[in-house]
């Protein structure tokens, strides 16, 4: 059974979000400020994290930025603030995904579901992908750039798997954010500005270029 901490300072929130993640399987661990959210997710070491920005102690976004500091465990951010700034703060500190006050509990159920399934492993057990010395073990979400290793969140990994099994292929906005979440909600397409901006920092500017009016793709190699 997978383990969802939600974190927020609204009891009436953290109940329906508690019901219907437990009524959808999930085990659900609770805290209602930033430094309990950080207490509790050392403990136990939750599959997921629902976490909303505006908490008392101790702000989300610090509580994002400390425990993608500590860990790679997924982050939705649940948040009432609509300004795009704060979105996008959020998506470049390593949160996944992000859902917005007030919120349909079915969606975030979805959304919760359609993030942890990036971090499953996938069907096929041997798949490696090459591109220069850019190297992803697909099965074990493990990168590594001529030899070092990288750090990639669930999402990020997908991102570049996506793009790197096809290098050259231009792909859109909408067809990155299809792959990453596998869920048919409409989304935020500048979430993928925010993740690709996030990848360039950990694996270099190189990999990746932007199709400016259509989207990204991953560079060819080039040849020897």
């Amino acid at each position: 059974m997978k383990t969802v901490m939600v974190v927020d300072d609204e009891p009436k929130i953290v109940q329906l979000a508690r019901d219907y993640l437990e009524h959808a399987g999930f085990a659900v661990v609770v805290a209602h400020d930033g430094k309990a959210a950080l207490a509790a997710a050392r403990s136990h070491k939750p599959d997921l994290v629902v976490l909303d920005l505006g908490l008392p102690e101790l702000d989300g976004l610090d509580v994002a930025r400390t425990l993608r500091g500590e860990s790679n465990v997924p982050i939705v951010m649940l948040t009432g603030r609509s300004e795009e700034s704060d979105k996008l703060v959020g998506l470049e500190i390593g949160a996944d995904d992000y859902v917005t006050k007030p919120f349909s509990p079915k969606e975030l159920v979805a959304r919760v579901r359609a993030v942890l399934r990036r971090t499953e492993r996938p069907r096929s057990e041997t798949e490696i992908v090459r591109v220069g010395d850019l190297v992803l073990d697909v099965p074990r979400m493990r990168t590594t750039i001529g030899g070092r290793g990288v750090d990639l969140t669930p999402t990020e990994f997908q991102l570049v798997a996506t793009m790197a099994r096809e290098p050259g292929r231009v792909f859109t906005r909408a067809q990155l954010l299809d792959a990453v979440h596998g869920v048919a909600f409409e989304s935020y397409e500048r979430a993928i500005d925010a993740h690709i901006k996030n990848i360039r920092k950990k694996v270099g500017q190189q990999y990746i270029e932007t199709v400016f009016g259509v989207g990204y793709r991953f560079a060819e190699p080039a040849e020897k």
